[in-house]
């Protein structure tokens, strides 16, 4: 019957070509009256149709148009009734607005679809036509705020095949990516241009990686680079400073994301803008009202901050089911408590960024801030034997050059610059258009702002690499190192951070950032990396001398090196699984309905994500530590690998291997803090680093045992610090919220329990048994 309105127009047609047959059959009968002369055409004429037709012609054509009319008047009668009984099902039972207890908001997404269904095209492309029916329609299949139709049953859901399985290959011709990146952008043609620098390390530590991985079988992974700062909608406020000495060091970052996703050989997608982004994730037509129907086109989706705010707008509530494929490139890093929505809300950890609710290790950061995150880095270029000689033989013992490239960063600066210019002659990279900025002293030859190769001569030749104490944490320093200089720092005293300096404000960090570039401090130090008070002038002095007669090789970290970034990288997309989690609520108040279009809380998806929360909540309950054992003439708890973990199947009780983890099991070492020390500290202190994935293995009364604190009381709570141990009432204290796991923070009157793990030599980002 869909087809009606083509039947009987059909049917139509017919009936008017023999009503005009008809017609010219009855005129040719009233010409055979005329006049004599014409009866002897006539007659030849009937007899040439006598001879070409047989008898009856007319009387069964005449029946045959009688018969075609009657059927045509019977199908417009059936269609009409079944028009009717639809309408009358649809108003009598199927299209009542069922009243289900699990479906309680369904009511009132429907009268707002009735208000509001033209308000966002997305909704007629999925079918809503302004009927109840379609409403209902919509609402359960598409949304999931209503019980499916029954009448819908033999109409399922297309079901998709899984895509078959590709081994990635690593990739050595950088051609293709250049292509991909695109142009029109100067931020896209500084990344162009260092990709294409770069390609001869990138394919030389593929072949190294590939050999040491022994060839191992890759699976190649969808990924989509969605770039957000870039996009126009964000504003693009980089692009425009690239010539002018503006921040690079995001892009020589995201640079080396596409340099090192593309060397390992996965299927690479970059967008630098909204439509890019919508046509790759399948965005139905509209304002962004709709969520996405069938499958994620993406194993993995590589943003930042303002690309999640992309993705909420025009995902719908769909982004919440993909979330888990989703890595957040944060410079400085988001730590647990700022993440947690509700927790933020109502602790005072609400900023302007963060309050995401993923699993932390989901932010990836520039640099190893804090454990809590995943450390995804960038690359300093790596020199050759003869180009390590040459550098050696050609340094300038007596040249300076200032990190900075805007004036602003010099503005106060001449005093300590001065005693500096003493000993050294001074150099800087300065960008101006006219004339010499002011704020930059006399003394210093500024050459204006670089290219990168020709900054690279400039590094190759300097003694010292001085820092102005901003640009915090930026990638230069590690290049002027990796060029044979010392890099001399301020010193903080007190620490900066959000509770006393403008620029971390409202980041979602409490991090205590000691000097300009923590890292270097204490992942390089002395002789590459000198930190002095830069307000005390005899320190300072001291300093400047000291490195004047001091030797020092070029120096990179292997995290830092094209190989090192892509053991890492590898490591995260094969290792980390992170499965789709909501924070438990601790309390449950009343909402208001949040109608369809707007922005979703949690509340919304709560039907559906029960199941995905009640297998969380299997994962994450407490493993006896049984398992764990005390390391000999140690204060440590290191994981027996003999243990089994008690499990419960059918009621019965069983064993089964140790449980699945990444990292492995046999990299945790459990410890217990100071008072007033946090867990990425107390672990520090122990040569190891602090792996919030092991929280789940020592969150239990059994680890207070083993570690040999006493528990007069156990509270359950959620609370960022947990567990952890009272030192002032000695009650013990579990954490109830996996979310908030967390190796920062710390609290005067708290022991904290810390799982820590070993890391490999220069890798710090993974554990020796991690790859």
């Amino acid at each position: 019957l869909s087809g009606g309105g083509e039947s009987r127009g059909v049917l139509r047609k017919i009936s008017e070509m023999l009503e005009v047959i008809l017609r010219r059959m009855d005129a040719l009968s009233r010409l055979s009256n005329s006049s004599s002369g014409d009866a002897h055409r006539l007659e030849e004429l009937s007899s040439a149709l006598d001879r070409l037709q047989p008898a009856g012609l007319l009387e069964r054509i005449e029946s045959i148009a009688q018969n075609m009319s009657d059927l045509a008047l019977r199908v417009e009668q059936i269609l009409q009734r079944s028009v009717r009984d639809k309408a009358k099902e649809g108003t009598l039972g199927q299209c009542e607005i069922p009243k289900e207890p699990r479906y309680p908001d369904c009511q009132s997404k429907v009268d707002w679809m009735r208000a509001r269904w033209t308000s966002d095209p997305c909704y007629a492309f999925y079918g809503v036509d302004g009927s109840d029916c379609s409403f209902l329609v919509y609402l359960s299949e598409v949304e999931w705020f209503c019980p499916p139709m029954a009448w819908r049953n033999d109409s399922s859901a297309p079901t998709h095949k899984p895509r078959p399985r590709t081994q990635a290959a690593f990739r050595s011709d950088m051609g293709p990516l250049l292509e991909q990146v695109g142009g029109g952008k100067e931020s896209l043609s500084f990344m162009k241009r260092r990709i294409r620098r770069l390609g001869p390390q990138w394919a030389s530590a593929a072949r190294r990686l590939d050999d040491r991985l022994r060839h191992l079988v890759r699976e190649q992974k969808r990924v989509l680079v969605h770039v957000g700062f870039l996009t126009e909608e964000s504003g693009d406020v980089f692009s425009p400073k690239v010539l002018k000495g503006g921040p690079l060091g995001e892009m020589v970052q995201w640079a080396d994301i596409f340099s090192a996703l593309y060397v390992l050989g996965h299927d690479l997608k970059i967008s630098v803008s909204l439509k890019e982004l919508q046509g790759f994730l399948g965005v139905p037509p509209g304002r962004g009202s709709c969520p996405l129907t069938g499958p994620l086109p993406f194993d993995l989706i590589y943003t930042d901050y303002h690309g999640l705010q992309h993705m909420k707008q025009h995902m719908g509530l769909s982004l919440r089911r993909h979330k888990c494929h989703i890595r957040v490139i944060d410079t400085f890093g988001t730590e647990p408590p700022y993440n947690h929505e509700e927790y933020a809300t109502l602790n005072g950890y609400r900023t302007n960024w963060g309050y995401w609710n993923l699993n932390c290790k989901q932010f990836m950061t520039m640099f190893p801030h804090t454990p809590d995150n995943s450390f995804m880095g960038f690359v300093a270029e790596e020199l050759n034997e003869t180009e390590r000689r040459v550098i050696q033989r050609n340094k300038a013992d007596r040249m300076a050059l200032v990190y900075g490239k805007e004036a602003s960063m010099w503005k106060g600066q001449e005093s300590f610059l001065s005693v500096l210019h003493r000993y050294m002659e001074v150099h800087g990279t300065v960008y101006f258009e006219m004339q010499r900025p002011p704020e930059v002293p006399a003394f210093v030859k500024n050459h204006g702002l670089l290219p990168q190769q020709e900054l690279q001569l400039l590094l190759r030749r300097a003694k010292l690499f001085i820092g102005l104490g901003f640009p915090y944490e930026g990638p230069a320093p590690l290049e002027a190192i990796a060029n044979g200089c010392v890099f001399l720092q301020p010193k903080f005293s007190p620490s900066h951070s959000s509770l006393n300096h403008a620029f971390f404000r409202g980041k979602p960090t409490s991090r205590q950032v000691s000097s300009q570039h923590p890292y270097v401090e204490q992942y390089i130090g002395p002789p590459h990396v000198v930190t002095v008070d830069f307000n005390d002038s005899l320190e300072f002095d001291r300093a400047v001398r000291q490195i004047m007669n001091t030797n020092v090789e070029p120096f990179l970290p292997f995290e830092f090196s094209c190989e090192g970034m892509l053991e890492r990288l590898h490591a995260y997309i094969h290792n980390q699984h992170h499965q789709q989690h909501q924070p438990h609520q601790q309390h449950q108040p009343h909402q208001q309905q949040v109608e369809v279009g707007e922005v979703v809380e949690v509340e919304e998806v709560e039907e559906m994500e029960e199941e995905l929360v009640e297998v969380e909540e299997m994962e994450e309950l407490e493993v006896g530590v049984e398992e764990v054992e005390v390391v000999e003439n140690s204060s440590l708890l290191a994981w027996s690998p003999a243990a089994t973990v008690p499990t419960v199947t059918n009621s019965t009780t069983s064993t089964s291997a140790p449980p699945r983890s990444w990292p492995p099991l046999s990299a945790l070492r459990a410890l217990a803090s100071r008072g007033g020390e946090s867990c990425v500290d107390a672990c520090r202190g122990a040569g190891l680093v602090c792996e919030p994935a092991f929280y789940r293995f020592i969150n239990n009364q059994d680890a207070f045992s083993k570690l040999d604190l006493v528990c007069e009381a156990m509270e359950v709570e959620r609370n960022h610090l947990f567990p952890a141990f009272s030192s002032e009432s000695h009650e013990c204290s579990l954490q109830t919220e996996p979310l908030l796991y967390s190796c920062s923070g710390a609290a005067a009157q708290y022991r904290r329990l810390c799982p820590c793990r070993d890391f490999r030599p220069g890798q710090v980002a993974l554990c020796r048994d991690c790859l």
